[in-house]
């Protein structure tokens, strides 16, 4: 089977983080696939962001890799991340960065936004007993070729629960829900509490980065 990326193929990565397109340069390293940024391409003006339409990490994350192949007319790898908690059916899911709004944006700062997100959290988990307040950080990583067809995908999770009031929030590491997350297996730290090298080798992200890389390399 033949790689899904002609030789020579640079991958634009859809993200304006220049630590995002770091880590992914690392984990990439081996098969010497060149990484840009989005920054890298918008000497023309920034690329409009796409509506997050899906209901699903998976497709979010095509629709992203599909949205910024077609407009850079580049190889395009884009991810979808959130978290999931399973007392509460799944949520806060596709819409983890705005749940305290129920998806909507309004502008707030991203503290005041987290702040809120976390408060709905706990509120709606009161009384839920440790055992049960299982949750997992999701991200869904897709790479689609210039026209927009998504070629590959892969999901990574990290594995933990939501702490109990009282408990957490607690570290000063990290952002969004890392301050209510323990960390399994021992559930002793929170994602906050991490340092950023550990906390890179476990994550969701990582681990889909991972994914996405085996494949490659087994093709």
């Amino acid at each position: 089977m033949n790689s899904p990326l002609p030789p020579g193929t640079t991958l634009a990565l859809a993200t304006g983080n220049p630590h995002k397109v770091q880590e992914m340069r690392a984990i990439f390293a081996d098969l010497r696939i060149p990484i840009i940024g989005l920054a890298d391409l918008t000497a023309g003006g920034p690329i409009p962001e796409p509506a997050e339409t899906g209901d699903t990490f998976e497709a979010n994350s095509a629709l992203k890799a599909a949205w910024y192949a077609r407009r850079t007319g580049m190889w395009c790898l884009a991810d979808d991340s959130g978290l999931e908690i399973d007392a509460l059916g799944g949520r806060p899911g596709v819409i983890s960065s705005h749940y305290s709004t129920d998806g909507r944006e309004t502008g707030a700062a991203r503290a005041e936004r987290d702040a809120a997100n976390n408060a709905r959290v706990l509120r709606e988990l009161q009384g839920v007993p440790p055992e049960r307040r299982a949750a997992r950080f999701v991200c869904v990583m897709s790479i689609a070729d210039p026209e927009g067809r998504v070629v590959l995908q892969r999901r990574g999770e990290f594995e933990g629960r939501i702490g109990l009031p009282g408990q957490v929030p607690r570290g000063s590491h990290g952002f969004g829900y890392d301050p209510l997350f323990l960390v399994a297996p021992d559930f002793v730290r929170t994602g906050a509490e991490l340092a950023e090298s550990e906390k890179n080798a476990r994550s969701h992200r990582g681990a889909a980065a991972r994914l996405i890389a085996s494949a490659l390399r087994s093709v």
